[in-house]
């Protein structure tokens, strides 16, 4: 068993580090004080192609694997702008998973070579605020007619709709009552966000503000046959290409804002004296942070785990859930504790680490919340009656 990186990844690292550090907090802090989105930093790695580190080779990417594109973010998040860095780049890289795994020629073809530059945003629709967690009661219809489709509906939570042409959008093609099975009767499509039939609004939230979340309205919004991912029906199934790999990465980009925090809580607490002694000789102060970097590592290690064995085609559905438990959790400790660190400063918007705090707690809740996460270890992995 082999634990170097390798060459590779190595590189991978490098090279992300070398982009990001050219966005230093201050450029961070004001682009999430004015809910801009960072287009110089998205340029900057789209310009180098990192937009198709997944897609494959003949339509114009890298043709790499999750591994590589959690290598990538998991440096990003190890920077300046946390996750608003991290949320910018990944559902332009991991979200067309669905596309290079069950798409038609067709839509490869036509979609993959501009995702693979970075030219086409993507948005993910599927989280419905009256379903919540519980996909199989999406509300969101869509009726076929002739060769097209007719949908309507409601979406919430959908990252980059602003800057997204497109979104993948999961909606009822068969009422569940009459399937057999509650995740059956769903469609992916990757419809147009026609603003025709699709009216965005933005939700006002706690962090990462420099990426907008939305609602959406649709209204009547025509999709063709063509446009549909997988076959009628199964979309869900289409879908968990895109969802697993989500928990893998989002659960890398958690170490990486983790890792941030504590670097920024070490230094200080090497400077920053009091009583005559730098803060960090005080085991209040220090144990914390050795405690923290100790979970990170534990955490980098299950993320690891995970995205090997979704590129060796494992099943890997507990790993990412996991991963992105273990890794959430770590990372929110770690950003407290380097707030705590600073103390009142720590509260103060110029030191940054009050922004990394409010950026780390998104990933205990969203894409699904820890509580769903033991939810399904507990029925699935380890046996016991489904409790909800």
């Amino acid at each position: 068993m082999d634990f170097a990186p390798g060459a590779e990844l190595e590189q991978i690292r490098h090279e992300a580090r070398r982009l990001a550090d050219r966005f230093d907090d201050d450029y961070w802090r004001e682009h999430d004080e004015k809910h801009e989105f960072p287009w110089a930093f998205y340029d900057a790695f789209a310009e180098q192609g990192w937009m198709g580190v997944i897609v494959p080779e003949q339509y114009g990417g890298a043709g790499m694997g999750i591994m590589h594109a959690a290598t990538l973010l998991n440096t990003v998040g190890h920077s300046a702008g946390v996750q608003n860095a991290a949320s910018t780049l990944h559902i332009s890289i991991f979200g067309m998973g669905p596309v290079i795994h069950h798409g038609s020629e067709s839509l490869k073809s036509r979609y993959l070579p501009p995702t693979a530059t970075g030219e086409l945003h993507v948005s993910f629709g599927v989280t419905e605020d009256d379903a919540g967690t519980d996909t199989s009661r999406i509300r969101t219809f869509a009726r076929r007619d002739g060769a097209r489709w007719i949908i309507n509906g409601k979406k919430i939570w959908n990252s980059k709709a602003q800057q997204a042409s497109k979104c993948l959008l999961l909606a009822r093609t068969t009422p569940r009552d009459q399937c057999a099975k509650p995740l059956q009767g769903m469609t992916l499509f990757l419809a147009d966000l026609n603003p025709s039939h699709v009216e965005i609004r933005p939700i006002d939230k706690c962090g990462r503000n420099a990426v907008d979340s939305n609602e959406l309205f649709i209204h009547d919004l025509p999709v063709d046959d063509s446009d549909v991912v997988g076959e009628v029906g199964h979309g869900f199934r289409c879908l968990l290409d895109g969802l697993n790999p989500e928990r893998i990465v989002l659960a890398a980009e958690s170490v990486g804002i983790g890792r941030q925090a504590l670097d920024k809580a070490v230094h200080y607490a090497k400077e920053r004296e009091v009583f005559a002694r730098p803060i960090g000789m005080n085991q209040a102060i220090a144990h914390p942070l050795a405690d923290s970097y100790s979970e990170l590592e534990a955490a980098e290690l299950l993320w690891q785990k995970a995205a090997w064995a979704f590129d060796q085609g494992q099943e890997v559905a507990a790993l990412a859930n996991m991963a992105k438990l273990r890794a959430s959790e770590a990372s929110f400790r770690a950003c407290d504790r380097a707030v705590q660190t600073f103390g009142g400063m720590g509260y103060a918007k110029e030191c940054n680490v009050e922004r990394y705090w409010r950026e780390s707690r998104m990933s205990r809740i969203a894409p699904i919340s820890n509580e769903m996460i033991l939810n399904f270890v507990s029925e699935h992995v380890l046996g016991l009656p489904r409790s909800y």
